[in-house]
């Protein structure tokens, strides 16, 4: 059994925040792979489902981002854990927008939710680190992580999520590189290794044959790759 810890901050007020991207792993997980419904428990909201053959408890500290190790001790305690048996999804002010880095043990880096977790459950966890980029300067730090994705952020943060989501089955089984793998072929899909032949620049008239509409009969796949060239 595995539990998978999404961390940010409860209520409407901060859904959509750069700091609530752990909340947002997990639900996206609990909706593609028909987890439960979620339900008041550990100071927080859970929902219990399988991926592959493991069982896995979701949960979302509502205690506030630097409470978070409360309720995640709490649930480790009711369902008698190690810490090496927690994953946790949080947002990282270092890695770049879009990037995703899974790690175990180490320091918090002064993240509030993290610092409150080697408070109540020690260090030896694993973290999947969701980059979100940093504002430049760690005066403006507090109003960057509370504040919500832009715009233009929605289509990487849509293909990271759904890339998590892919490789979450991996993840709980312990295999952290095909996981990644997962993740990486949702944000970066590999490009098409064919070109198309240029028109004949000397030539008056187009290929009438080529420039007719043809009906697209690429796999689901092959769109996808093709949107990226």
């Amino acid at each position: 059994m595995r539990l998978l810890v999404g961390l940010g901050n409860p209520g409407a007020k901060y859904v959509g925040n750069r700091h609530n991207i752990g909340f947002m792993a997990v639900d996206r997980i609990a909706a593609d792979h028909g987890f439960g419904p979620w339900r008041s428990k550990f100071g927080g909201s859970v929902s219990e489902g399988r991926l592959g053959t493991e069982k896995i408890v979701l949960l979302k500290p509502e205690t506030f981002m630097n409470l978070s190790g409360q309720s995640v001790g709490e649930a480790m305690r009711f369902y008698k854990l190690e810490p090496g048996d927690i994953t946790v999804f949080h947002d990282e002010l270092d890695l770049a927008p879009g990037k995703c880095r899974t790690k175990t043990g180490g320091g918090h880096a002064g993240h509030n939710g993290l610092r409150s977790l080697h408070g109540h459950i020690g260090e030896a966890y694993q973290r999947v680190r969701l980059g979100i980029g940093h504002p430049g300067h760690k005066d403006r730090v507090a109003a960057y992580v509370l504040h919500d994705f832009a715009k233009a952020d929605e289509e990487w943060l849509e293909d990271l999520l759904r890339g998590i989501s892919k490789g979450a089955p991996a993840l709980a089984a312990g295999d952290t590189v095909a996981f990644m793998n997962a993740v990486a072929l949702q944000v970066n899909p590999p490009r098409s290794s064919t070109t198309q032949p240029s028109l004949d620049p000397a030539s008056a008239e187009p290929d009438r044959a080529k420039a007719e509409p043809e009906t697209d009969s690429r796999s689901p796949l092959q769109r996808l790759v093709d949107r990226f060239r």
